[in-house]
């Protein structure tokens, strides 16, 4: 053998643990994803859900619009009938109702 393929030649490996040295910054990266960002839209979700499925006719609500009514029928079609303050109804979709009107009285 001549010089040229010795300095092309990679070196040996040693120990079979140092993949999982490496992969260990990534992994915590990704839980820590998990848990700062995904968890918490998750749960938000799933309140949301909660919230629209208990909604009953006479609830005040506030549409992500920004508008104020009250629900005077509920519909099967995912929709509600809601009126506003000048006693004009609206027909709007149950995912428009933002759940930060819960509890408006």
């Amino acid at each position: 053998m001549n010089t040229l393929t010795f300095i092309l030649m990679a070196p040996p490996q040693q120990g079979g643990g140092n993949a999982l040295v490496q992969f260990l910054p990534l992994m915590l990266i990704i839980l820590i994803f998990y848990f700062f960002m995904m968890r918490p839209q998750i749960k938000k979700a799933k309140e949301q859900k909660k919230y629209l499925e208990n909604l009953k006719k006479g609830d005040k609500i506030l549409t992500i619009g920004g508008i104020y009514g009250k629900i005077v029928e509920l519909r099967d079609d995912n929709t509600v009938i809601m009126e506003v303050e000048d006693g004009t109804k609206m027909k709007i979709s149950k995912n428009a109702i933002s759940m930060e009107g819960a509890g408006l009285k």
